[in-house]
């Protein structure tokens, strides 16, 4: 099989790294390997051969013959191989592009191409297609895998398979089952086509090899505000100085825990579902350990409580995360945290999941215990009365001597919101789909408003001949009608049917809606609040008959009796700002989802 002529390599790939050609042209290199499917995701590739530019052809000429056959010729079409996976192992082909070359560029002082044929893509929309969401079951410390997330987005899953090898099988489905919607490692290679002595148009056997692999999320960046790249802030790496954000952008958070922040997010006690999300490329931390070992045994939450006056009240860790992560035995054959984890994670944080799940890092050396992870039962005070607000952040844990704890997460803030509930009507809780691809939640507590907006779809039909009534039942003539007892006399009457007939009602549309306001919220908050008038995707809490009879039916997947209900907003506008009143009110303006059932006359 014949080659290309010539060298063909990478030029513009999402890492922009120091290995990229990119990195000669823009400021610097970026790492860039957790990156948006709503930006640009370009890749690139470059073909060299004999002094050629883009201002020529590939031709036939320059194919190189042995014998009667081609064994080197110019590239035509560079064909892109796009794969994603969740777990760095199963890989799904979903597209291959033939990209002819680009169009010619041109030096702007005398004409003159660059050298070389480029070829360029932009598969951003494709991974869009693959992203949606994934919540965790409400109730639930983390979803049971990282690969398969929890109620993922997309389209719904058929799901009509039971048992491998007979109709009857399992309980569970091993098949059709949805990865996680938050995100997808992604790996393009190349092969070409070449233009042979005689005019013909073949593979050559050439590959150019992946690129640098990449983890396109669900986010989304505002064009005049955010950078288009995360290294040194959602993508949580191994450093040991950066302190690393959740996928969130609500502004509840500092760099360090003696900073005083104004906005704590406002959480209930009774609240079940408040979750931070986070992507974890690497689980070391480099240096971590006293004799500058990179290995981590364990990885946790770390809670902290305070009273009113910022005294420092109780501590403790939630590391249900923890079990999804990838581990490997050292030479020792202990346990510990695989560098490279890629995966997108998530962690029940709520007051109410807090006070019934919370642990503590055991105090015993970790490697002289055979099982992992290392936490002991914590059976002190959790979020007592006296609590007034907690923060949140990560600790990695030294997998050896010393056994350091480093935060290496910035400080998320909540106060706790003791507010007795207005019981005739109830708070609403929201969930959505947050611009960085997690969930993020808030819970409205003013003027709650229910109603129907309905519409009907009227057809007329003709009514019954009323010329002819139908008579008494008696004798008639000699004729006797049917007794009042008879089988097979109707209540119907020929004539006086004028129940039925002109304009009828063949179907009603109804659809349930509601709205709420907020507390006065300042500008930071409400800027952040925004984006749940923008996502698309917005579900509010509810306890109805059908999640409770769930939660009976399987408490494990179904922790709650409370379930997500998906809603949309229909506020055509909202006002974020107000410079003279200072703080705004948001009157958030809702439907449900699943439209009010009726019948179909």
């Amino acid at each position: 099989m014949a080659v290309i002529n010539g060298v063909a390599s990478w030029g513009i790939v999402p890492t922009d790294n120091i290995t990229s050609n990119l990195s000669t042209m823009s400021n610097g290199f970026r790492g860039n390997t957790l990156k948006s499917s709503n930006d640009q995701f370009r890749y690139q590739v470059q073909w060299f051969f004999a002094g050629n530019n883009e201002g020529v052809e590939a031709s036939a000429q320059n194919a190189v013959v042995a014998g009667s056959h081609t064994v080197s010729g110019d590239v035509l079409n560079a064909i892109f191989k796009i794969e994603t996976s969740v777990d760095d192992t199963n890989w799904d082909t979903i597209a291959t592009i033939k990209k002819s070359r680009d169009i010619t560029n041109k030096r702007f002082g005398n004409g003159s191409p660059p050298a070389g044929h480029r070829f360029t893509i932009d598969i951003g929309q494709l991974l869009s297609d693959q992203l949606s969401y994934s919540l965790c079951p409400i109730n639930k410390g983390t979803w049971k895998s990282n690969y398969y997330g929890g109620l993922n987005g997309g389209l719904t899953m058929q799901d009509n398979v039971i048992g491998a090898s007979a109709a009857a099988g399992f309980p569970i489905s091993y098949y059709n089952v949805s990865q996680n919607g938050s995100f997808r490692m992604v790996r393009v290679s190349v092969t070409f086509d070449i233009i042979t002595a005689d005019n013909q148009i073949t593979t050559a056997s050439t590959v150019l090899g992946y690129a640098d692999l990449v983890t396109a999320i669900n986010s989304v960046n505002q064009f005049e505000n955010d950078s288009t790249y995360y290294n040194e802030r959602y993508n949580m790496s191994d450093s040991p100085t950066e302190k690393y954000r959740f996928l969130s952008r609500c502004p509840n958070w500092t760099d360090l825990p003696t900073i005083t922040y104004d906005f704590k997010k406002p959480i209930r006690l009774d609240e079940q579902a408040e979750y931070l999300q986070f992507y974890l490329r690497k689980a070391s931390s480099s240096s971590i350990s006293s004799s500058g070992g990179d290995k981590v045994g364990a990885i946790g939450l770390h809670v902290e409580t305070f009273l009113a006056d910022g005294t420092a009240e109780n501590d403790f860790y939630l590391r249900d995360f923890e079990d999804n992560l990838l581990i490997e035995p050292d030479s020792n054959i202990d346990f510990r945290m695989k560098e490279t984890q890629n995966q997108m994670c998530i962690q029940n944080i709520s007051p109410y999941y807090i006070n019934n799940t919370s642990t503590l890092k055991a105090e015993q050396n970790p490697i002289d215990r055979d099982n992992f992870p290392y936490w002991n039962t914590y059976s002190g005070n959790r979020i007592t009365a006296s609590t007034a607000y907690y923060r949140v952040s990560m600790s990695r844990f030294s997998m050896y001597t010393d056994y350091a704890e480093r935060t290496t997460t910035k400080f998320m803030y909540y106060t706790i919101d003791r507010e007795i509930e207005n019981i005739p009507y109830g708070f609403v809780r929201f969930h959505w789909l947050n611009s960085m691809g997690g969930i993020d939640s808030y819970t409205a507590k003013r003027d709650v408003v229910e109603g129907l907006t309905i519409s009907r779809d009227v057809v007329e039909r003709n009514s019954g001949d009323r010329t002819w009534y139908q008579d008494y039942r008696g004798s008639n003539n000699g004729s006797v009608y049917a007794p009042d007892n008879s089988l097979y006399v109707s209540d119907t009457m020929r004539g006086g049917d004028i129940y039925k007939g002109g304009r009828e009602v063949s179907n009603v549309n109804a659809d349930r809606v509601q709205s709420v306001y907020t507390e006065p919220l300042n500008k930071s908050v409400a800027k952040w609040l925004e984006e749940m008038m923008l996502s698309p995707n917005v579900w509010i809490e509810k306890d109805t008959e059908a999640t409770e009879k769930a939660n009976i039916a399987n408490a494990y997947l179904n922790p709650s009796t409370k379930g997500y209900i998906p809603v949309i907003i229909t506020n055509s506008d909202i006002e974020s700002v107000n410079q003279e009143n200072g703080l705004v009110i948001f009157n958030i303006e809702y439907t449900l989802a699943h439209k009010v059932e009726t019948q179909r006359n």
